[in-house]
């Protein structure tokens, strides 16, 4: 578990930076008493379980420049945290309207309407733009990922992709149908958890 004074110090994060983010944990709270946005036995947690484990990817991408697409935001994580400790900007998408309501709410609330942008939609549908970093967390497995994602990568994209115990194994099956370079970073949320940081996807040749 990780506490707020602690997340505050880890990551050096601003008073009114702070000030946002626990607008931000209110806002999860309060909406998640009406839809299921992030696992309910996660909210005892929310600094270490949504807040750290996003943050955690931001010293990955800090030499990479260009705009973040988010697949299947959900609860906003990890894209929201990102843009309030300076990402940017970052393109959120889900398909299911009641959660890019929330997250429309939470853009509007915490004043970052200059730099997240919410998209209702499919993954396949989303009109294509060069992304630089490309993220993920809890919504499928990596070969799915690349598939969708690979319109939006160029070569100099990365991937910063939150994975939980069966990461090997994933890289594994994902490189029956892609090339790529990968890296495994310990999570520093998450014990059993890898980052997988990836690069130069592309599909392999029937």
């Amino acid at each position: 578990m990780t506490s707020r004074a602690a997340f505050e110090s880890d990551y050096d994060v601003p008073r009114g930076t702070m000030a946002k983010l626990d607008l931000y944990a209110t806002l999860l709270v309060d909406w998640q008493a009406r839809m299921n946005l992030v696992g309910p036995s996660t909210l005892t947690d929310i600094w270490g379980r949504h807040f750290a484990d996003s943050a955690q990817l931001l010293p990955l991408a800090q030499d990479v420049a260009g705009p973040w697409l988010d697949i299947g935001a959900g609860g906003g994580f990890p894209g929201i945290v990102l843009a309030l400790l300076g990402s940017g900007p970052v393109h959120l998408v889900d398909s299911i309207a009641k959660k890019c309501r929330f997250l429309e709410a939470v853009v509007s609330e915490l004043e970052l309407s200059d730099r997240v942008f919410v998209h209702n939609t499919r993954i396949e549908s989303l009109p294509r733009f060069e992304a630089g970093i490309i993220t993920a967390r809890a919504c499928a497995n990596l070969a799915q990922l690349f598939d969708w994602g690979l319109r939006f990568a160029t070569p100099a994209t990365r991937w910063l992709l939150l994975k939980g115990a069966m990461a090997d194994e994933e890289v594994g099956n994902a490189r029956a149908r892609f090339t790529f370079k990968a890296e495994r970073v310990a999570s520093r949320t998450d014990p059993r958890g890898r980052i997988i940081v990836a690069s130069a996807v592309k599909r392999r040749k029937a």
